[in-house]
């Protein structure tokens, strides 16, 4: 009796006991590896343009102590946009749940966790993602990037000859050298101006910042990690003949002499039943002293006619930090379109919209962006700060959005762009 007193305590000490309600630590196999398989195997991975691969428990472990802060500061992964201000496609954007649990992770040993529990790696298409185009077009020569050095921006003239208009339904890039491609952006030419700041260059390009440094209209681009837009059915842009393609490619050092050849595909399509207007407003009176840390440039359009807003384009040179864009309705409420807080040049970028956003006639699109030209802006080209004024350079700034809208008919993109440029206002910048 005396041995089954005792069970009997000891089995209500037990039960009465206080439960260990410490969480488990993260694991890499079951918490970790899903977000960066998610959200950062784009980039880095093999042959891509980061300088580390992240798609195995032993690349990760050595950096967990970077990879906490940089997602802590939000510098990677690298996606701008401020939630609360439009819901775009493809966001790379952790949660904060997410980036706690890197962090707790990253302090607690790194565990790797039970394999079984590991999602399987992400397979990328080498190919065409999209399958065999239409028509690729490529970089005339191949183009050579230096072992180290400033980032180069280069813009290459592709003819193309045409005999007749063509309809374009989707247009996908294609990196060769994914080490050194950073980001590309692709215009057209109408009139053939590129050639002649191309002429006699034996990769048939030019140094270009900003811009072609023509009148050109935006036809597509491409940065890491993003996925080739299918063709939407009903839309489609259409090449003139006699039009030129004008190819700018960012190019960064990978740490060794380099070479590249990238190539465009296009899938052709009917005739377009809808149109897409492009329009921007911007602000060319820029003209910021030395040392101004708060240096702000507006400017407004009104939308002439009831449409839905398909992507957003902001556009700046490395002073701007803070880019806002409104969408004020006749009835005095406003629509956010999209807002970041710290600019980078090197991570710019279009954003199409999940859902197309519903713009009423009269509705006023109204920027605000901000400019640091002081010595504490770590991006400052220039040490000591100079006077920056607008231009294409690397020692000017630009003030833009480019803003592509749903229109009825193709007839229709013509007025409505025209229209909208036509009710423009640019405020004087100003000191805040």
């Amino acid at each position: 009796m005396r041995l089954i007193g005792i069970l009997i305590l000891g089995a209500v000490a037990m039960l009465s006991a206080p439960p260990d309600t410490k969480p488990a630590a993260p694991t890499y196999n079951k918490d970790i590896a899903p977000i960066l398989y998610k959200n950062c195997a784009g980039c880095h991975r093999p042959g891509e343009v980061a300088p580390f691969s992240l798609l195995t428990y032993q690349d990760t472990a050595k950096r967990a102590a970077l990879i906490a802060a940089v997602t802590k500061a939000r510098v990677m992964p690298p996606w701008k946009a401020e939630p609360g201000y439009g819901h775009f496609q493809d966001e790379r954007r952790l949660t904060e749940e997410q980036i706690a649990l890197i962090g707790n992770w990253a302090t607690s040993g790194t565990p790797e966790g039970d394999a079984f529990a590991r999602p399987s790696p992400p397979t990328f298409t080498d190919g065409w993602q999209l399958g065999k185009p239409d028509r690729v077009v490529t970089i005339p020569a191949k183009f050579n990037v230096p072992a180290d050095g400033p980032d180069q921006f280069r813009c290459f003239v592709i003819p193309l000859n045409l005999e007749a208009d063509v309809n374009i339904g989707a247009a996908e890039f294609r990196a060769d050298n994914r080490r050194v491609v950073h980001h590309a952006l692709l215009f057209t030419d109408p009139a053939g101006q590129a050639r002649k700041l191309a002429a006699g260059s034996p990769d048939g390009g030019y140094t270009c910042f900003g811009g072609p440094g023509i009148a050109a209209g935006l036809l597509g681009g491409w940065a890491p990690g993003q996925v080739a837009v299918k063709p939407v059915p009903g839309y489609a842009a259409t090449l003139r003949k006699g039009t030129d393609l004008v190819l700018q490619v960012h190019y960064h050092p990978s740490g060794k002499a380099e070479q590249d050849q990238s190539s465009y595909g296009f899938f052709f399509t009917d005739p377009p039943t809808r149109g897409r207007a492009l329009a921007i407003v911007g602000n060319n009176r820029i003209d910021i002293a030395p040392g101004d840390a708060k240096y702000v440039v507006k400017a407004s359009a009104t939308i002439p006619a009831d449409t839905e807003l398909l992507r957003i384009t902001p556009h700046a040179h490395y002073l701007c930090k803070d880019m806002k864009v409104n969408a004020r309705l006749p009835d005095g409420s406003v629509v956010p379109l999209i807002w970041i807080k710290d600019w980078d040049f090197n991570w710019q970028g279009s954003c199409t919209y999940a859902t197309p956003v519903k713009l009423p006639k009269g509705t006023r699109v109204e920027m605000e962006y901000t400019y640091d030209n002081s010595e504490g802006n770590p991006r400052n080209p220039a040490k000591p700060p100079v006077r920056v004024t607008y231009g294409e350079q690397t020692t000017n700034e630009m003030a833009l959005v480019f803003m592509s809208f749903s229109v009825p008919t193709p007839q229709d993109a013509v007025t409505f762009t025209r229209e909208m440029f036509r009710t423009q206002v640019d405020s004087a910048a100003q000191n805040r």
